[in-house]
Parts: C-alpha cells; structure tokens; sequence
C-alpha cells in the first residue's frame, strides 16, 4: 500500500508538505504542489480524507446549493465545481433548491454542520441565506454582498457586447427579456443595458418585463417582443431565448430574417437550438472552479474550530472575482430587416 512517505520521498520533500499540497494546495508553492500531485497520482496514492479530517477538526466536504439543476447553466457550475473539488481532495454535497427561496435557505441551513463551507450560486435569499451560514465559510456565485467573498461573470460587459454586435447589424431597436426581478445576474445585465445606451445612442433598448429562467418565461415574452416593433432581442439566458425562438416560429416569424435573437451564457443547448443561438459566452465550469479555489483559500486562513488563536482570519485578497465573457456568433442573428415586421395576431 502507498502511503505518504512513498509521496514524500519520491517528491523529494517532507511528509508535512505532501500533506499541505493535498489538502490545502494554495499554502505549497505552486511547482512543488504540481509535483506532489503527480507523484501522487503515478503511485496511486488516495489519502485518508476522514482521518485527517478528524485531526484537523474538518468534514472534507464542501456545500453547494443551485437554485435548479435542470437549468444547464446550473449543471456546468456544479460540474466545475466538483471537479475543482476533487483535485483539492474535497467530496461536495449538491443540494437543488427548486427555485424555492424558503427551501434554499433551509438547505443552507442543514449543510452548515456537515461541510467546512459553502458555495452559494445565485441564492435568491441572500440575506436569509448568510444569515443561516453565520461563522461558516462562504463563496458566493454570481451575487455580491459586503465582506463575502464572490466569483461571478461580467454580464454587464457581456450585454454591451450584445448591442455593439447586433448594431454592426444595422438593428436601432433592440428588446432584452428580463429574468426574475429578484435576481442579482438580471440586475446586472440591465445595468449592461445602460451602458450600452450610453455608448450607442443611436440603438434604442426596451426591455419586456421579468420572466421565468426558463423555456416557458421565453415563450411567455415572445409576442411582447414582436408588440414592441424590435428587429433583435437579448434574452435573459439561452433557454429563454429558446422558447423565444419557438413561439416566433409559431407566429410565422423567421429567426433570424424577421428577428434576431442573442442568447446569454453558451449552455450546451445553444447549439442544439435550430438555428444555433449566438450567445454571450461565460466559461462556466472555471467559474465553479474558482469558487471552489476561493472557498479553499478561504479555509486556509480559519483555525479548525478548538483551535488556539484567532478563529476566523479574513482572507486577504480581493473580495470579488470576475471572469471575462465573450459573444459567440452564430446563426441567430443577421442584418436587421429592411421593412417593418407585419405578423398577423394569433
């Protein structure tokens, strides 16, 4: 059987930093921590997670609460997450709050005792959320809040490049379909809006109400989007625009020849959509990578509880990170029609 000393001794260093590049990866340089690494997996060396967790006065694991698992954009946060989690030789506990704010901060609540911090994705009760995970580490996706550390995407940034495409287009009239009024990602992406009308005066933007994230709140907002003399659309998330993009159909409304349509996030579903969606791209499985590598920081600084000294040292890094995104161009959108669109009501 390999143990540590094996790791150790083929490493070239001591038992103690085998220990530390394995279990808190970010305290080791990051040549002998990669080094480590390898040797371990040549020699197929599985540390004993609950003993050290035990000495350590540590669980192992890590919380991660999504507000929908069937949302793709949900599926390849947590994808990058768990796989992030299982480098740094953490176990994840998923937990799905069906959209259900009141369950969220429920779920928050049960994994506060069984992990050694949270990531929280989007929560839709953020103060209930914090609230209920009071002195336990936590990483917040795409949301932010005084003092917690959080890792999110550019929308705003992302919502300006949406515009500046489909003006390049010759589209002046472009509609965004809003997502839940509660959510923070909405929020941003609406102050992409006014951004954009900053930057382009000549493009005007309307925006058509809050919907679900999903297909149905798309469909929902299809025959608004026509009612408001729009050539382009931005939709909230690739799926809204799906069902956009379906109820247009049945309308007798040709994407992209009568309506453009951009999506947001370039979720797998994009290009299975007919035609394929342009899209702003955010690379979700880094984003629940990073705050996997936030998270672990941030235990890094905390003192196992029963410890000696101060039991909750701040990090010292930046309490916000945001990843970059980019549009990716497909057949969803086109130069922007020469005559008014004419659809007969249904």
């Amino acid at each position: 059987m390999v143990t540590v000393r094996d790791v150790a001794r083929e490493s070239g260093v001591s038992i103690s930093t085998v220990s530390r590049a394995l279990a808190e990866p970010e305290r080791v340089a990051p040549e002998t921590r990669d080094r480590v690494v390898a040797v371990a997996n040549r020699l197929g060396y599985r540390p004993n997670r609950a003993a050290s967790g035990l000495r350590a006065g540590r669980t192992g694991a890590l919380g991660l609460v999504v507000p929908d698992l069937e949302n793709p954009y949900f599926a390849s946060v947590t994808k990058g997450v768990q796989a992030r989690a299982r480098q740094t030789g953490h176990a994840v506990f998923v937990v799905d709050a069906g959209e259900d704010p009141a369950l969220e901060t429920e779920l928050v609540t049960g994994l506060r005792s069984q992990t050694d911090g949270l990531v929280l994705c989007s929560p839709r009760a953020a103060e209930a959320d914090l609230e209920a995970a009071r002195d336990a580490p936590v990483v917040l996706v795409n949301l932010r809040h005084d003092g917690v550390p959080s890792v999110s995407s550019d929308d705003a940034h992302g919502v300006v490049l949406a515009v500046e495409h489909l003006r390049a287009l010759g589209h002046r009239r472009v509609a965004y379909v809003g997502g839940p009024d509660r959510s923070w990602s909405d929020a941003r992406r609406r102050a992409g809006l006014d951004a954009a009308r900053e930057r382009y005066p000549d493009v005007e933007t309307v925006t058509v109400g809050s919907f679900r994230p999903r297909v149905e709140g798309g469909r929902a907002a299809a025959d608004l989007v026509v009612a408001s003399g729009a050539t382009a659309v931005l939709a909230y998330n690739d799926l809204v625009a799906l069902g956009l993009v379906a109820r247009l159909r049945e309308r007798g409304v040709d994407v992209p020849r009568d309506l453009s349509v951009v999506g947001f996030d370039d979720t797998f579903v994009a290009t299975l959509a007919t035609p394929p969606l342009t899209t702003v791209r955010t690379d979700l499985a880094r984003l629940g990578a990073r705050a996997v590598d936030r998270l672990v920081a941030v235990l890094g600084t905390r003192r196992p509880s029963g410890s000696d000294g101060d039991p909750a040292a701040a990090p010292t890094a930046s309490p916000d990170d945001v990843l970059p995104v980019e549009l990716v161009v497909r057949d969803s959108t086109t130069l922007a029609p020469t005559s008014e669109l004419s659809v007969p009501p249904r």
